[in-house]
């Protein structure tokens, strides 16, 4: 929703996201708490959340936070199990972003990291340049493998992987999970695919053949990073994800009439 040029009403995205709670994703992304001036259309996240039903979901409910005031605020939320942060290894994306640096971002997620055990939620925690940047920043596998090993010395359990505006194939992917899952047993890794319409099969099947087993999709492919300062790519549409289970024969426990109603919504909710 961030990407779009015009702000939703919220009863509108009550109803989207009330149908996706109900199709039996793993975790539905409800929304962010970030800058009200620069993102507008996040800024009614926490009315959003007071007017969803959760009662009959078995889906986690995530939120992303870009602060640790954010984190705080939500962690009072009953309807929220999961808390994200998008840490980066690219420090101008970061300061993008965040307007931070790698030791207030850091920090950052030190205090999340405190704020989620205390209220009883789990956090998440992505990279996003993990796989390279158009910065010119300084990047190698080495540097992004010491990261991930603060960052789970200060708690960290769940760590998707992004390309937000570059774009990788399938031998960054496969390079890329085949080295961090054996050496970090005890993360799971997840892979946030920015990608075209055209070019998602091989990096899907790519990170599911080296183990990645938990990845991130929208219907219809919408999104992108609005503060990465570069053209944005696509989010890795949901129907491809799910053409990709059901043509390998890999379980997929999704009620499929309220997937269909998930589709049928969506493209209304995003059509101008």
């Amino acid at each position: 929703m961030q990407s779009l040029s015009w702000v939703l009403p919220t009863e509108t995205k009550v109803k989207y996201i009330q149908s996706l709670l109900r199709v039996g994703f793993d975790t539905v992304e409800i929304g962010s708490i970030v800058s009200r001036k620069l993102i507008p259309q996040m800024a009614d996240t926490v009315d959003l959340l007071n007017r969803l039903d959760c009662s009959e979901t078995h889906s986690n409910r995530m939120v992303l936070v870009a602060s640790t005031r954010g984190a705080e605020i939500i962690s009072k939320a009953a309807g929220v199990t999961h808390i994200s942060y998008p840490f980066s290894v690219s420090p101008t994306f970061l300061h993008l972003n965040l307007n931070t640096d790698f030791e207030g971002s850091f920090k950052t997620v030190k205090e999340i990291a405190e704020i989620c055990e205390m209220s009883n939620k789990k956090m998440v925690i992505y990279i996003s340049m993990a796989f390279g940047n158009p910065y010119g920043d300084g990047w190698s596998m080495s540097l992004l493998a010491d990261w991930i090993g603060k960052l789970e010395m200060a708690g960290v359990k769940t760590i998707p992987l992004s390309n937000v505006a570059i774009e990788i194939d399938k031998v960054q992917i496969t390079e890329m999970f085949s080295t961090l899952l054996p050496q970090f047993p005890g993360i799971e890794f997840g892979l946030h695919l920015h990608t075209t319409n055209r070019d998602w099969y091989d990096s899907v099947d790519a990170a599911y053949q080296s183990g990645c087993r938990r990845f991130d999709s929208v219907i219809n492919g919408y999104g992108g990073c609005p503060m990465s300062g570069k053209e944005m790519l696509g989010n890795l549409k949901t129907e491809n994800l799910i053409g990709y289970l059901q043509q390998n024969r890999l379980p997929l426990e999704l009620d499929q009439e309220a997937l269909s109603r998930s589709l049928t919504l969506a493209s209304f909710t995003f059509t101008a």
